[in-house]
């Protein structure tokens, strides 16, 4: 219990005590603010009092700094003053000058005008004179020309009596005999020219020609119209006849051709004028062989293969020949009819192989020449492209080839070369000249055809013979490999209607004793020349 009092008497002990404490801090604090406002309040006077002085200090110097540089001001005022005065003064003595010599020159100027109209006075003076003395110059010359006139009268009168013309007449004497010499000077000039270009065109195009065949050098291959199928051994060829005849009728039936089966060994002959009939004949035959199984159901069967197998090479031929001799954009069904030229010949000349040839030999030709080599090309390629079909279609190959072409949107240029590269119609550009010259040398070069070397020179040789063995003819040439004689006759002897009936006899004769591919053109000519010399 004593314990007890005693911890609360020393609490209340220790409350009062902070309580004590506390009250004396408040007391302290207090009296602190007090002072520090104090001490804040006379800064504050003071400060106010020293920005005073300053401000009145920063007037002073205003105030001194502005009247100083008003004296300044003024003293500068006074020098730029007293300077443009001086300049002032010096400008107007110059300019004092200046007027004065400005005078003198005046004054000297006007004594060099007046001196000048003076001058000027005394040259209209003479001019006068000399304007009067022209005049009297003029009267006396129209005078003089007057009397000219009546004297040149007189005299045309004298000469028109004495010649029988008037002057109108004369003038056109004159110019008539002028317009006949003139004549006489240009028919001359003209045919030295003729001569001369014909001489260059001559050399020119034996230099073409030669150059063209040179540069191209195309194998030579004879084909036959028969081919021939080998067979493992005799017993085949029983196989091939069948029952009473029934398998080579079938074959022959389908494929439009003869088989030849004869005691020749080991062989069995197809025969037809036609090459691609006669191509799936052999194709169809082959593979019957091959494949041992001979009856009419396994022939057709065969030979429609065949014919597929032969359309494709055909495609394939044509393709290549384009691509051979560079010639773009054909239609598709050209393409193909080209390549059916693998399978057509021409007295035994292959005339795919023909048509390349002529491409390429009209190519190097219109290259020489600066032409359209690329439409030459064209031209050649498709030139005997009516062959292709003239198995089928009636008409010339010539009228096949421009009425196919004219289908399939070919450019008139390479369809006149067709129509003209036999002579069929008249040559009107260079290309179709150039396919003619290249059909000719292909066609006609030694071995190129059936013909041998010395039976082409014999043909010619007799063309020309029979031609020089009538009356009235002068001299005969076969051109174009023998496609055409030209025949110059006697014009005292032959005359224009016996041009006529001769040639006719010519070519009826030429058709009874000679041989040829194609036809042979009689080509007469008749002239009339007069010569004369000047001594």
């Amino acid at each position: 219990m004593p314990t007890m009092e005693l911890y609360v008497a020393m609490i209340g002990m220790l409350s009062s005590l902070i309580l004590g404490a506390v009250v004396a801090g408040f007391f302290c604090f207090r009296q602190g603010v007090k002072h520090r406002i104090k001490s804040a309040e006379a800064q504050f006077e003071s400060a106010e009092k020293e920005s005073a002085r300053i401000i009145d200090e920063a007037n002073e110097k205003a105030e001194d700094l502005k009247r100083a540089k008003l004296v300044e001001a003024k003293d500068e005022i006074y020098a730029m003053r007293t300077e443009a005065e001086k300049e002032i003064q010096h400008d107007k003595a110059a300019a004092e000058k200046e007027i004065k010599e400005r005078r003198s020159e005046i004054s000297r100027s006007e004594r060099r005008v007046a001196q000048k109209e003076e001058n000027l006075d005394k040259k209209n003076d003479k001019l006068e004179k000399m304007e009067e003395a022209l005049q009297q110059k003029h009267k006396k010359a129209d005078e003089k020309i007057a009397e000219a006139e009546k004297i040149k009268s007189g005299q045309m009168e004298i000469l028109e009596k004495i010649s029988g013309f008037s002057q109108e007449q004369a003038k056109e004497h004159l110019l008539e005999m002028l317009d006949s010499e003139l004549n006489h000077e240009k028919a001359v000039k003209l045919a030295a020219y003729e001569q001369q270009i014909k001489d260059e065109s001559d050399e020119k195009a034996r230099k073409y020609i030669s150059l063209a065949i040179s540069r191209l050098a195309a194998d030579t291959v004879s084909e036959m119209a028969v081919s021939v199928v080998a067979i493992p051994n005799d017993e085949m060829k029983g196989r091939i006849i069948g029952r009473e005849g029934r398998n080579i009728r079938a074959l022959e039936t389908l494929t439009g051709v003869d088989l030849i089966i004869d005691d020749t060994p080991e062989a069995i002959t197809v025969s037809c004028f036609d090459h691609v009939r006669r191509e799936i004949a052999r194709l169809a035959l082959e593979k019957l062989i091959q494949d041992g199984r001979i009856h009419p159901a396994r022939i057709e069967e065969t030979v429609e293969k065949a014919r597929k197998e032969v359309e494709q090479r055909i495609k394939q031929e044509g393709e290549r020949a384009v691509m051979e001799t560079n010639v773009n954009g054909l239609n598709h069904e050209l393409v193909r009819l080209i390549g059916r030229l693998k399978y057509r010949t021409s007295y035994r000349q292959n005339v795919l192989n023909h048509s390349i040839e002529v491409a390429h030999l009209a190519g190097i030709m219109a290259s020489e020449l600066g032409v359209d080599a690329a439409l030459a090309r064209r031209a050649g390629l498709l030139h005997d492209i009516g062959k292709a079909l003239d198995h089928e279609i009636e008409g010339s190959h010539v009228q096949i080839g421009v009425d196919v072409c004219k289908k399939y949107k070919e450019s008139p240029e390479v369809i006149h070369a067709i129509e003209a590269h036999h002579g069929d119609v008249e040559c009107r550009t260079v290309i179709a000249c150039l396919v003619q010259a290249a059909d000719a040398i292909s066609a006609a070069r030694p071995a190129a055809r059936s013909e041998n070397y010395e039976n082409y020179i014999k043909r010619l040789e007799k063309l020309e013979e029979i031609c020089n063995s009538y009356s009235g003819v002068d001299k005969s040439f076969a051109i174009q490999a023998g496609r055409e004689v030209r025949i110059m006759v006697k014009p005292e002897q032959v005359n224009d209607d016996n041009m006529k009936v001769l040639a006719r006899d010519i070519a009826k004769r030429i058709e009874d004793e000679m041989e040829y591919p194609g036809q042979i053109k009689v080509n007469m000519i008749r002239e009339s020349r007069a010569v004369d010399y000047a001594k």
